[in-house]
């Protein structure tokens, strides 16, 4: 009986994800602006469901490259390295980190998020940065015709 729940729960979980999920064209531009408004070019702060669960997440801070359609498309950033997945890159330090720890941007999980739904700016990633961000991006599978995750908690 208990194998089975864990199955169903995979499914369900499964099914979760691919509804979230569309191809999205994603346009990257840098264009920050310190006017409390998210733009590509900043890491700004927000609402960011589990891939196990996308009904649990947390607030997290993600770097916002550019748009898709109307949605900003943002990638998470993590302070935890993982020297052994190559689609992880590091972004450096930064303000958006109270201990001003290196973060590491994932490049295998692309974000659609509403404007409305960033909780706060956290700093700007200089253009250095964000370029060589953009060029590890752009080295990835079907881009920039990507599967963007569309996060749909408020």
């Amino acid at each position: 009986m208990g194998r089975g729940v864990g199955v169903l729960a995979g499914r369900v979980s499964a099914a979760l994800r691919r509804r979230r999920r569309r191809t999205a064209r994603v346009e990257v531009r840098y264009q920050p602006d310190d006017d409390g408004s998210p733009d590509p070019g900043e890491v700004v702060w927000a609402w960011i469901p589990y891939e196990e669960d996308p009904r649990q997440g947390k607030d997290r801070p993600v770097v916002v490259i550019g748009t898709a359609g109307r949605l900003l498309a943002a990638v998470t950033l993590t302070s935890k390295p993982h020297p052994e997945r190559r689609d992880q890159v590091s972004v450096g330090s930064g303000s958006w980190d109270q201990g001003r720890r290196v973060s590491y941007a994932r490049l295998d999980r692309i974000l659609g998020l509403r404007p409305d739904q960033v909780r706060r700016e956290g700093a700007t990633l200089d253009r250095r940065r964000f370029d060589a961000l953009v060029y590890h991006l752009r080295r990835q599978p079907d881009w920039p015709d990507v599967s963007l995750e569309v996060v749909s908690h408020t």
